[in-house]
């Protein structure tokens, strides 16, 4: 007998949300190092860049919840 091919899982909102989140992040300090390697400023990319961390501690959570299921 063959085993019933397993359906994708789609990813959840949450874990949707915390990918853009890191990506938004990752953009905001590929820009603080473009602007500083031109001799610019932004200090609101500071807090921007944020995102990265929030993502991905997101990204995990949602991860591991759903890996408990």
């Amino acid at each position: 007998m063959t085993v019933p091919a397993r359906r994708a899982a789609r990813p959840s909102r949450v874990f949707t949300t915390a990918l853009v989140l890191f990506a938004v992040g990752l953009l905001a300090v590929v820009a603080i190092f473009v602007l500083a390697a031109v001799d610019r400023q932004a200090p609101w990319l500071w807090g921007v860049s944020m995102a990265l961390p929030l993502g991905l501690v997101l990204a995990v959570v949602s991860t591991v919840r759903t890996g408990r299921r």
